[in-house]
């Protein structure tokens, strides 16, 4: 007899309610949203309500509740201390929000937490579950010599724009503009851990570790462009956001004996399948495309968790979560002293 996983849910804002609940809701039965939590109690009340699920402003009362799968879904500097707290109370799946955490020593700690406590984790990278980019890479991973050349151009409308697409939005009032606008180190780093961090376990694949960033900037709106270099290639990172544009999000990667691998991801927050992936190059074999197929990323980053919940051997270690956190993290790094130098 199947049992139904019960789930709360940390945070009320768009991951929530535009992605995690129209996902959850595909799986039927076998999931029960029971809980959700956010600071603004309001907030929260009003996404459970529908769902007929308990609301509250802490998190020790969802753990009181009693949940068997958690997602933290709240802003990332809470990540790795709920994450702890969540494998202290034995809760036996989580669902984690990218980024891990927000430092190496933090991002430590969890993988701790999570080694001790046995519990099933997946970090919501969607792309790197998406079935195009499982079906490309193993296609293409034994055929490639570096070096490698990278290319990564996300080109979006406002987040709200594909939100409401996704699901009719609760939000409540729009927080006061800031004094000041970002910093190029805040608009570099946050980019990094929270837009590029989509597409960087992919690269991680290819080119193992990022060594040195010798171009960093911001672009208006808000965007970035980013060009790294590791021992086994180049990574360039374009992204601009802020507009209505049609939306594009595209990943190549080249390497030396010609093959080539090319992505078009679909848009976040909405379901309209996987991604398209094309590899060619490869010696002896046609040019293969692989997609759109039904189920795309978010969907199939649900199914590993659960899948890992009844026995299954994760596809990603979490050795593999950590070090596609880390070399995040440390292009991040890179990307904030690169600017400063050219600053200065």
């Amino acid at each position: 007899m199947q049992t139904t996983q019960r789930v709360g849910l940390v945070g009320a804002g768009p991951a929530t309610q535009a992605i995690h609940l129209p996902t959850l809701k595909m799986f039927g039965d076998q999931i029960q949203v029971t809980h959700i939590v956010d600071p603004n109690v309001t907030l929260a009340e009003a996404v459970a309500a529908p769902l007929d699920a308990h609301a509250s402003g802490s998190l020790d009362d969802m753990l009181a509740d009693g949940v068997d799968i958690a997602v933290v879904a709240s802003p990332n500097a809470f990540h790795a201390a709920q994450i702890q707290a969540l494998c202290a109370a034995g809760v036996k799946g989580i669902m984690a929000e990218k980024p891990l955490a927000t430092t190496g020593d933090e991002a430590q700690a969890v993988a701790g937490a999570v080694r001790a406590a046995g519990t099933a984790l997946v970090v919501g990278a969607m792309h790197l579950y998406d079935p195009a980019w499982i079906a490309a890479h193993e296609s293409m991973a034994e055929h490639v010599t570096a070096p490698i050349r990278v290319r990564c151009a996300t080109y979006l409308p406002p987040n709200s724009y594909y939100e409401d697409q996704a699901t009719k939005m609760i939000r409540p009032p729009a927080p006061p503009e800031p004094a000041e606008p970002p910093s190029a180190a805040d608009v570099l780093r946050g980019g990094v851990l929270g837009l590029a961090i989509h597409d960087l376990p992919l690269i991680r694949r290819f080119i193992p570790s990022l060594d040195n960033v010798s171009k960093a900037e911001t672009a208006t709106p808000w965007g970035y462009a980013i060009t790294a270099e590791g021992q086994a290639g180049s990574v360039e990172l374009l992204a601009r956001m802020g507009d209505t544009w049609q939306a594009d999000w595209t990943l190549q990667i080249s390497s030396e004996d010609g093959a080539n691998l090319t992505m078009q991801m679909p848009p976040s927050y909405v379901h309209v399948g996987s991604a398209t992936a094309t590899v060619s190059g490869v010696p002896g074999s046609p040019a293969t495309t692989f997609g759109p197929y039904k189920t795309d990323g978010y969907i199939a980053e649900w199914q590993e968790l659960l899948a890992i919940m009844d026995g299954a051997t994760p596809r990603y270690s979490l050795d593999d979560m950590m070090a596609d956190f880390m070399y995040a993290l440390a292009l991040a790094d890179l990307a904030v002293a690169a600017n400063d130098g050219e600053q200065s």
